[in-house]
C-alpha cells in the first residue's frame, strides 16, 4: 500500500495512492487525524449510544436510532453490498481504525467527556449515512399535520402549508457555456444545514491513477457523494424535498413477551426485543424496540395511546440498500452520462442533481428512491390496517434538458410530483434574477450570488400594513419606513431588524390566537420530533397563510396595528446581526462561549441563514459550504466552509472570518504547490 497525504495552506488534505483500496483507506485514516471526536460522537448516536459519555441530553436521540433500528439498516445494507464496494468501504474503515488513537489525542473532547475511541465495524459508514438523513424526508411534517387534524378537524391539515419545510435545503445553480466568460460551464451553490462544529462537510482531494477528484466529503464517509469536481466532469444536488417515509399507525396488542400488530391479513406477530441506553451520570434505561410488517416503531408501544403509536417505513429499511455503489462510481465518473448513469442507483436522501462536463454537455435530475402510494400517505399518518395505504413499486426519477441556466432551490420544480410540501420560490427567483444580470459570469464572481440577502418574503407581510388606517405616530412612521426599506437582511441594517421585530410580534399574536388555541400543548411523540410539533415556530413560517386564513375571530387589521404599535413603541434601533448571530450544533457544548457572530440574511434569503421566527433570531441553519465549480480550468474553482477543515489545532476555525464575509478559497490542485505531510 503507498498513500502520500498532502496539504494546503488550510489544511485541506490531497490524497495520492496507486490505486482505489489504497486511498480509500488514507481517506478513512484523514478523516480519523482530522475529525477524531466529529466521527466518534457520530458512530455513536447511530448506534444510539451517546448517551453513555454525553449524559441525559442524548438520551432522546439514543433511543430514537435504536427503535429506528438505524444500526440493523446498516448491517443489511452493508451484507447486499457488490464485493467491489464492500472491499472499499471496508478499507476506508480499516484507515479510520488506524487513525483514531492518534486523532483522539489531539481532540481535548475526549479527556473532557473520557470517552476512549472505539474500533469501526465495516457497516459504521453506512450506519453514520443514515443518522444524517433519516429525519430529512418531512416525516415530522405529517406527524405535525396529524396533530393539526386531530384538534381542528381534517379541513385544517394543511392550513400551515407554506411550501416549507423545518428541514435542510440548498441553493445550487448551472451557468451553461454561453453564459461564462470562459465559454465552460460553472456550477455553484451552498448546501443549507444545521450549522455543526466541526462541520458536515469536509473538504478533501483523492488522487489515484482511475481519478483525480476534488469535493465535499462527509466525515465517516468514503468518497465525495455531493459535490465534487472531477476535472472533466462535476456535479452537486440540492434536497428535492420528495416525500418518500411514511409514517403508519398501528395497533398492538401483548401476547406475554410478544407483541402483535393489527394489519392488512389481520393481527400478525411484530418484532420485538429490549435494549438498554447506558447513561453517564444518571441510571440506565431500558428501550423495547418493536417492529411490525409496515416498519419499527418510532413513537408510542402497545400499552400507549393509539394515537401516538406510529412506524416509519423508508426506503432502505424496506430495500436493504442504500445506494452506496454510486460512490466508487461517481469517484470514476469522466462524462455527464458516467454520472447519471451512476445515480440511476441512489436510494437516500432523494436528490435534484446539476452536473456538466467540459464537452459541454449538462444534466439535471432527480435521484433516489421514492414509493408509489395513495396520496394521503403524503399528508399525514395513515392506518397501518389498512392494505390501500402499501406501498407499489417506484416512481420514475424525473429529469429536464438544461438550456442556459439551471437552478435548484428546493421550490416545487422538478420534483413536483414527487412531493409535498416544498420550499418558497423565493430563492430559485432571486437567483435566477441575478443569473440573468450578465452574460459572461466568472467563477470569482458568484460570491455575490451566495450572499444576496434581498428578501423577497417579506412583501406579502408588508402589503398588508398598506391600508392600515387609525395608527398612532410612531406606529405610522414605523410602517413608512418598513415600507421604503431596501427589503434587504443586512446586519447591519436598523430596518431589517424592525421588520424581524414585526415578524415576530405578529407570530406571537397569532400563536396565541384562541382559533389555534388547541395547538398550543405538542402531542406526546418522543422529543426527537419536537422541531417540527412547536406552535410558534409553525405560526413563524406561515404568519402571511395564517393572517389570510379563515380563522374564527381573526380581525387582520386588528393584529397587525397591535403588532406595529408594539415595535414603535419600543423603539429599539438595534441592528439586525446584534440579535441575528451563529449559533452552531456541538455535541460537547461551550457553557462559557461568547455570541457567535454577527450574520446577514434570513431564511427564504438566497443567504439562507436561518432562524426561527417569533422563537429566536439565532441562526441554527445555514451555508454549511459554499462552492464554485470551474469546468473550464478546475484550480479556478472555489470554495469555503463556516469553520475549517479539521476539529483541532490551526486549522480549527481558520475560514470562519472568509465564510462570514463571503469571500471563497481558490482550489489548488498543483501538487507542487502543496506540502506533504509525514506521520509523526
Amino acid at each position: 500500500m503507498n498513500a502520500r497525504r498532502y496539504r494546503d495552506g488550510y489544511g485541506v488534505p490531497h490524497l495520492r495512492a496507486d490505486d482505489h483500496p489504497s486511498l480509500a483507506y488514507a481517506q478513512g485514516r484523514v478523516t480519523a487525524l482530522d475529525r477524531a471526536w466529529q466521527i466518534e460522537v457520530e458512530r455513536h448516536r447511530s448506534q444510539g449510544t451517546s448517551a453513555s459519555f454525553l449524559g441525559t441530553e442524548a438520551v432522546a436521540w439514543d433511543s430514537f436510532a435504536r427503535r429506528a433500528r438505524l444500526a440493523d439498516t446498516a448491517r443489511r445494507c452493508h451484507a447486499a453490498l457488490d464485493p467491489g464496494t464492500a472491499e472499499w468501504v471496508g478499507r476506508y474503515v480499516d484507515g479510520v481504525n488506524d487513525g483514531l488513537s492518534a486523532g483522539a489525542a489531539r481532540a481535548p473532547e475526549f479527556a473532557a467527556t473520557g470517552l476512549r475511541p472505539g474500533r469501526w465495524q465495516p457497516w459504521t459508514p453506512l450506519a453514520l449515512w443514515l443518522g444524517h438523513h433519516v429525519l430529512f424526508a418531512g416525516f415530522g411534517t405529517k406527524l405535525w399535520r396529524d396533530h393539526v387534524a386531530r384538534r381542528l378537524g381534517p379541513q385544517a391539515a394543511g392550513l400551515f402549508a407554506v411550501d416549507n419545510q423545518v428541514t435542510s435545503g440548498s441553493n445550487g445553480w448551472l451557468l451553461a457555456a454561453d453564459r461564462t466568460a470562459t465559454g465552460a460551464a460553472l456550477i455553484a451553490g451552498d448546501p443549507h444545514r444545521f450549522i455543526e462544529a466541526p462541520g458536515i462537510y469536509q473538504q478533501i482531494r483523492l488522487a489515484c491513477p482511475e481519478y483525480d477528484v476534488l469535493g465535499f466529503a462527509v466525515p465517516g464517509i468514503p468518497g465525495i457523494p455531493h459535490f465534487g469536481h472531477a476535472g472533466a466532469v462535476a456535479w452537486a444536488i440540492t434536497n428535492a424535498m420528495a416525500d418518500y417515509q411514511d409514517g403508519y399507525a398501528e395497533r398492538l396488542r401483548r401476547r406475554g413477551d410478544r407483541v402483535e400488530a393489527y394489519g392488512p391479513q389481520g393481527w400478525r406477530p411484530a418484532h420485538r426485543h429490549v435494549e438498554t441506553i447506558e447513561v453517564a451520570g444518571a441510571a440506565p434505561i431500558e428501550v423495547e424496540v418493536i417492529e411490525t410488517e409496515r416498519g419499527p416503531l418510532v413513537s408510542g408501544g402497545p400499552d400507549d395511546d393509539p394515537a401516538i403509536t406510529v412506524s416509519l417505513r423508508y426506503p432502505p429499511r424496506v430495500l436493504g440498500e442504500l445506494g452506496f455503489g454510486v460512490l466508487p462510481a461517481l469517484l470514476r465518473a469522466r462524462t455527464v452520462d458516467d454520472v447519471d448513469a451512476a445515480l440511476d442507483d441512489w436510494v437516500e436522501p432523494v436528490n435534484v442533481v446539476l452536473a456538466a462536463d467540459t464537452a459541454g454537455r449538462l444534466l439535471h435530475r432527480v435521484a433516489g428512491r421514492v414509493p408509489r402510494r395513495h396520496p394521503a400517505n403524503g399528508l399525514g399518518v395513515v392506518p397501518g390496517w389498512e392494505a390501500s395505504h402499501a406501498w407499489q413499486g417506484w416512481h420514475d426519477m424525473p429529469s429536464s434538458p438544461v438550456g442556459q441556466v439551471a437552478v435548484m432551490a428546493n421550490e416545487r420544480g422538478l420534483a413536483a410530483g414527487l412531493g409535498v410540501e416544498f420550499a418558497p420560490p423565493y430563492r430559485a427567483d432571486r437567483i435566477r434574477h441575478l443569473l440573468d444580470t450578465t452574460d459572461d459570469w466568472r467563477a470569482e464572481q458568484l460570491a455575490t450570488v451566495h450572499t444576496d440577502t434581498h428578501l423577497a418574503a417579506a412583501g406579502p407581510l408588508l402589503d398588508l400594513l398598506v391600508p392600515l388606517d387609525g395608527l398612532e405616530p410612531a406606529a405610522a412612521e414605523l410602517r413608512e419606513r418598513l415600507l421604503t426599506w431596501d427589503r434587504r437582511m443586512d446586519a447591519d441594517s436598523v430596518d431589517a431588524a424592525a421588520f424581524a421585530d414585526l415578524r415576530a410580534a405578529v407570530t406571537r399574536r397569532l400563536a396565541a390566537h384562541p382559533a389555534l388555541a388547541a395547538l398550543a400543548e405538542p402531542p406526546p411523540y418522543p422529543e426527537v420530533f419536537r422541531p417540527w410539533l412547536g406552535l410558534p415556530a409553525r405560526v413563524g413560517y406561515a404568519v402571511t397563510p395564517l393572517l389570510h386564513a379563515d380563522l374564527p375571530g381573526l380581525d387582520q387589521a386588528h393584529l397587525l396595528r397591535e403588532a406595529l404599535t408594539e415595535v414603535a413603541a419600543a423603539g429599539d434601533t438595534h441592528r439586525w446581526g446584534e440579535r441575528h448571530r451563529l449559533l452552531p450544533w456541538r455535541a460537547l457544548p461551550e457553557p462559557a462561549a461568547s455570541p457567535g457572530p454577527q450574520l446577514s440574511g434570513d431564511h427564504d434569503c438566497v443567504l439562507a441563514t436561518s432562524s426561527v421566527p417569533g422563537v429566536t433570531d439565532l441562526c441554527l441553519r445555514g451555508p454549511a459550504a459554499r462552492y464554485v465549480w470551474d469546468l473550464a480550468r478546475r484550480d479556478d474553482s472555489r470554495w469555503v466552509v463556516p469553520f475549517g477543515a479539521a476539529g483541532a489545532g490551526p486549522h480549527r476555525d481558520d475560514q470562519l472570518p472568509l465564510w462570514l464575509r463571503g469571500d471563497l478559497i481558490q482550489t489548488s490542485c498543483d501538487w507542487d504547490r502543496l506540502t506533504e505531510e509525514h506521520d509523526d
